[in-house]
């Protein structure tokens, strides 16, 4: 159990610019065949090319240098960003293959490493919930992103259809801006202020209820809100007296899935779901079915839970 709340690394879905240009369409995910058809990067048949960087395509960003090396950079070319630490294993697996392949394309992207240790605010703001986390930004915004040591082909092909998407139009070209709603929950919650950005979603369900960043930015900032008020210490007390204390277990799932570990949270409160029964079990579900909803389908531990989460149900 964590003893505060310094390493959240979760936020709403904010554009890592306050204006930003309207993005490409999104990369697909690792393994998707590129938009443009088949081949590689470099010039290769069915992939766009682009402007090209000047200066290192490696290259390690902070918080004091972000700006600069990511937002503004990403006007011009992409940038990937790639989520590590010390510690992390599979970190290790996947940054040599994203450096290479950045060497290997000579600057049609910059690939810029993070050390979310270092750096636990850049990973609040780009939605981190687990590493190693891959993400485009262009033109100011993530416009596509993976998670985990996926194979080397796959990171090809993930890039392939990104630099062939930017290229067919144009890089970061200029469009639409976000309804109003959307917009000033992004400005709210760039600002940090859960409470506006709440109610702006809010606003933005009321006038379309089915809109899917409002709903899964709603839920982010609920959840947010949650985590910022739990006491860690009455926390321990509760499940030290009862392990399936239900109140306890479910502060507890909202503590792991803001560090990062959204599959060990859903675990712990499918079982909670199958050792509870009646108004317990009905709260247990309705909670996990609101983290699914603040981590939205493309969150990997989402689907296979869901599935225990039916089992455990039925």
């Amino acid at each position: 159990m964590p003893e505060s709340l310094g390493g959240l690394r979760l936020a709403g879905a904010v554009p890592l610019d306050p204006k930003p240009a309207a993005p490409p369409p999104p990369a697909g995910r690792p393994g998707a065949p590129p938009a443009g058809g088949p081949g590689g990067s470099g010039g290769q048949p069915g992939v766009a090319t682009g402007p090209v960087a000047t200066g290192p395509v490696v290259i390690d960003v902070t918080e004091a240098t972000f700006t600069t090396e990511v937002v503004d950079r990403s006007m011009e070319v992409p940038v990937v960003l790639d989520f590590w630490a010390e510690w992390c294993g599979p970190c290790k697996q996947l940054s040599p293959v994203l450096e290479r392949l950045a060497v290997a394309d000579g600057g049609r992207w910059i690939l810029a490493k993070i050390d979310v240790d270092a750096n636990p605010g850049l990973a609040q703001a780009a939605q981190v919930q687990g590493i190693p986390a891959v993400k485009a930004v262009v033109g100011g915004r993530i416009v596509g992103e993976f998670t985990g040591a996926v194979p080397e082909r796959e990171v090809r092909g993930w890039l392939d259809q990104l630099l062939s998407a930017v290229g067919e139009l144009g890089g970061a070209a200029a469009g639409a801006e976000p309804p109003p709603h959307l917009a000033a929950a992004q400005d709210a919650m760039a600002q940090g202020d859960l409470d506006a950005a709440a109610e702006a979603f809010r606003a933005q369900l009321a006038e379309s209820p089915a809109d899917p960043e409002a709903t899964i930015g709603l839920a982010r900032v609920e959840l947010l809100r949650r985590v910022g008020g739990y006491d860690t210490a009455w926390l321990r007390e509760r499940l030290a007296a009862d392990p399936f204390d239900v109140e306890a277990g479910l502060a507890v799932a909202d503590l792991t899935v803001a560090q990062g570990d959204p599959a060990t949270a859903f675990g712990r409160l499918v079982e909670l779901v199958r050792r509870t029964s009646g108004d317990d079990r009905e709260k247990v579900r309705a909670h996990l079915v609101g983290l699914f909803q603040a981590l939205g389908d493309d969150e990997p531990a989402v689907a296979p839970a869901r599935r225990a989460l039916a089992a455990a149900l039925f």
